[in-house]
């Protein structure tokens, strides 16, 4: 298949890569996420004013700049590399994923508010007893006159602290584990009854517990049709998996060098390491599998548009980028030594990442599960 990239798109990943290049070095990234915010406004306002790649994936007509998610794929893989903490996709792949979809009457004034940088979203889906079944929820939201009350909580909920809206998942029908039943809220999060509690994540993020008390919302927080949801959360969670998979690329691809250029400098009995055959082939099957994933996280980018095929190819990647990031992350770690796991040192920052991104919306083996399911299950 043609992998290659229009001249846009090309100029999107230089233009975002040279920015990250200039003011994103990881010595900036570690001052930053080591004190509060844990973020830098001024970024996300060049992600905003500068760059404009927070419309990337929006059409014109919206303000965007007409891309898709190929566009959201390249800045993705770009944020990736350089280990942005910017909540580029909670708020741009996810909040922005669910407007375009929901035919929300407001959705055109909250992309607005996403492109000029003044609306960061978190996407409130899990719950503690959930672990990766989206259809497994308690919070409930009970119809009130023309709106709702919701009430529940939700658990590691990723960049929630710098958020001004949530995503929010929630039961108004059916049983605990039902498909049908499910619907899908905005919140503002400075709304009466939300109380969240805040803390670091292990990859240098940001992420809250967030508990929803008799939160009264109007008709107009609904995105989607009333009590059948799945589908639309269904969409936006693989659109989402796959701008994951980008970012995975991303770290990968700086694991990879990263151990490349550590092994030509170290030396052992006179020699780099690079040197040695064994680790040749270390470094080769961890090529290999950057390689892998890079291949399947185009493929099933592409197949985002073909809702027959979208779910299983991007559970495919999902598998693949899984593995790559435990068996790239784990020799890099050990190719560098007991010092590659040193605060001071980027490859341990990267291997925490990655070990994240493993995790991320259904593990490898979640995501085996569901390949199989969709390839055997439904035809049995």
């Amino acid at each position: 298949m043609d992998f290659s990239f229009t001249e846009e798109q090309s100029m999107l990943r230089d233009t975002v890569a040279s920015y990250l290049a200039d003011t994103y070095d990881f010595d900036k990234r570690r001052a930053a996420i080591g004190k509060e915010p844990g973020w830098r406004p001024e970024v996300w306002k060049a992600f905003a004013e500068e760059l404009g790649i927070l419309g990337a994936p929006f059409s014109e007509e919206l303000g965007g700049l007409g891309g898709g998610p190929i566009e959201n794929m390249v800045v993705m893989e770009e944020l990736g590399k350089a280990l942005v903490v910017e909540p580029y996709l909670p708020t741009v792949v996810i909040g922005g994923g669910f407007l375009k979809h929901s035919g929300h009457a407001g959705a055109a004034d909250l992309i607005g508010e996403i492109i000029a940088g003044t609306a960061t979203f978190a996407f409130a889906y899990a719950e503690p007893q959930g672990r990766y079944n989206i259809a497994d929820l308690t919070t409930t939201a009970r119809k009130d006159g023309s709106g709702y009350v919701i009430n529940g909580r939700k658990a590691v909920v990723v960049g929630a602290p710098w958020a001004t809206h949530l995503i929010v998942t929630a039961r108004t029908g059916g049983a605990q584990r039902d498909a049908q039943g499910i619907s899908v809220f905005v919140v503002p999060k400075d709304a009466d009854g939300v109380s969240t509690r805040d803390y670091p994540t292990v990859d240098g993020s940001r992420a809250s517990e967030i508990t929803f008390e008799n939160v009264s919302v109007g008709a107009d927080a609904l995105l989607g049709p009333a009590d059948n949801g799945l589908p639309l959360l269904e969409k936006v969670l693989d659109e989402a998996i796959a701008a994951t998979c980008a970012e995975g690329v991303g770290v990968l691809r700086k694991l990879h060098e990263g151990t490349l250029e550590y092994t030509k400098q170290r030396k052992q009995f006179g020699a780099p390491i690079s040197s040695f055959q064994v680790l040749q082939h270390r470094m080769v099957d961890m090529f290999i599998n950057v390689e892998q994933s890079i291949s399947m996280t185009y493929m099933a980018t592409i197949k985002l548009a073909d809702d027959a095929e979208r779910s299983k190819a991007v559970s495919a990647a999902k598998v693949q980028l899984g593995k790559a990031c435990k068996f790239v992350g784990q020799n890099a770690i050990q190719l560098h030594g007991g010092m590659g796991m040193t605060d001071e040192m980027a490859i341990g920052h990267y291997f925490k990442r990655a070990t994240m991104i493993e995790s991320a919306f259904g593990n490898t083996d979640h995501h085996l599960a569901r390949y199989e399911f969709l390839s055997l299950g439904q035809a049995a």
